[in-house]
């Protein structure tokens, strides 16, 4: 068979006032054909699923275009159509095709296109006709279309969250596409709206058990795959919100009924799965640090990773008021400060006036008297084998805080952001990270005590009364019960 294979991954916060450019994905780098799966970075383990694969059964397969850029606003007009117009040409020069494999992240908005993913799916089948089989891996932050159901095959969403099993979900992506284009199955795809806007962490329960019940009902006899889209509460189109996916061999009423029990399963825990934020005071209160393992808090509102700009600093504020106790935050995105340690040198000490800077949501900026104590030109976090770039970094120390400052915005995913540029992390009783809950999967190595902060930051988890104007308001928790039938 012949295969074409291809990404365009980025996650839009539509409330986000910085707009997502070409030079956004340039800065992850835009790759285009084959390329090494290292370079390739959080795309590469899930091309490199596909090659293996493709080899195993003595494929053809052709690759066009992979782009990924950070969290930010809506994705200006002419960055997606040129990214769009290459993709669909390199699927053009490639054909005939028996399937195509496409990594979208499903919460990607541009100006004028609220459901880009919907739009480049259609696109492709209108261009390699309705024999290709045409599949399609997604982050479950995703915004779930009748688009994307109408003119895909076969859409399979990550599990887990942290995600921790694209490579899995990829390998199940594959081999459901060729199966059907083997004609050994005929896919069909449900989906059942929990009317539901939240956020489901899945190491923990009740999502955990929720998880596990998902690979229950995807033993069953005619299921293909069962995903959850969690949704991407901070998108404010039409389709946000979650739902639940299920694809059946050949049934689609088989499919609806499976879907529609799982979704009455979330629905029915729906009030405990509400977040449970905490004050840096409240979460630190009482807090013993002699001998114990580390806490760990996540300042999951200024999260770079759903479009925050990763230099608010109410949580720093907090932090280094406590002059007993060791800590350490990462990363703070603040290209001016970086500067200025790299103008003064490790050992010196400035001031500086820290974060405040990428506008309102950014709140006031922190002046310091800090110490310089390491510095980087390539400064990098690695994920498992993955290499995350994080461009000129520096650590300062603020009284008895480390605290690791960075040029490129990016959330904490790995010790190694701290440990990378020499910070002692072991000596922390106190570990805080931008970010939501991706972190968890590496740092849960050095503790499980872990506490989300609310620090009034950009991304607002009182999902009740986010702003939105075109996704409609009757869903949980601005309405109690706003799907009776799931109850």
């Amino acid at each position: 068979m012949k295969i074409f294979t291809s990404a365009l991954v980025t996650e839009t916060n539509t409330f986000s006032e910085h707009p997502t450019t070409l030079a956004s994905f340039e800065e992850l780098g835009i790759i285009r054909g084959p390329t090494p799966a290292r370079a390739l970075g959080d795309v590469g383990p899930i091309v490199e699923q596909w090659r293996l694969r493709a080899r195993r059964y003595g494929d053809e397969v052709v690759e066009g275009v992979y782009a990924i850029a950070q969290p930010a606003g809506r994705v200006r007009a002419e960055a997606y159509a040129q990214l769009r117009g290459e993709i669909l040409n390199a699927a053009r020069a490639a054909m005939p095709l028996d399937m195509v494999l496409l990594f979208l992240h499903g919460a990607m908005v541009a100006e004028g296109e609220d459901d880009c993913e919907g739009d480049l799916i259609r696109a492709m089948r209108e261009l390699v006709g309705p024999q290709c089989v045409i599949g399609v891996e997604l982050d479950p932050h995703c915004h779930m279309t009748s688009t994307m159901t109408q003119h895909a095959d076969v859409i399979i969403l990550m599990r887990e969250y942290p995600h921790t099993d694209y490579e899995a979900r990829a390998a199940e992506l594959f081999d459901a596409c060729r199966a059907a284009a083997s004609g050994v199955t005929r896919p069909v795809m449900a989906v059942a709206d929990c009317r539901m806007v939240g956020f489901y962490p899945t190491t923990i329960e009740p999502m955990r058990g929720l998880v596990n019940w998902m690979s229950e009902i995807e033993a069953r006899p005619g299921i293909v795959s069962v995903s959850l889209v969690h949704g991407f509460p901070w998108g404010d189109v039409a389709d946000a919100g979650t739902k639940v996916l299920v694809v059946a061999d050949g049934d689609p009423a088989f499919a609806m009924t499976q879907a529609t029990e799982l979704a009455q399963a979330l629905y029915r825990i729906r009030h405990a799965m509400l977040p449970r934020l905490e004050t840096v005071r409240q979460a630190l209160e009482g807090f013993d640090a002699q001998g114990g393992m580390p806490r760990l808090l996540a300042d999951a509102g200024d999260n770079p990773g759903g479009g925050a700009p990763g230099d608010h600093t109410v949580l720093l504020a907090e932090l280094v008021q406590r002059k007993n106790l060791r800590s350490a935050l990462g990363m703070l995105v603040d290209p001016q400060s970086v500067q200025a340690c790299f103008e003064s040198g490790i050992g010196a000490r400035l001031q500086l006036s820290l974060g405040g800077k990428g506008g309102a949501v950014s709140g006031r900026p922190l002046e310091v008297e800090a110490s310089v104590r390491g510095l980087a030109l390539d400064h990098v976090q690695w994920v498992g084998d993955i290499r995350d770039p994080l461009g000129r970094a520096a650590w300062i120390r603020v009284n008895a805080t480390d605290i690791v400052l960075t040029s490129r915005r990016q959330q904490t995913l790995s010790p190694t952001a701290f440990t990378g540029l020499g910070v002692p992390l072991h000596e922390a009783q106190v570990i805080a990270v931008k970010s939501s809950h991706h972190y968890y999967a590496e740092f849960s190595k050095l503790s499980t005590d872990r506490h989300v902060i609310e620090t009034g930051a950009a991304l607002s988890m009182d999902f009740a009364h986010l702003p939105y104007r075109n996704r409609h308001m009757h869903f949980f928790p601005a309405t109690d019960n706003p799907s009776p039938h799931l109850a």
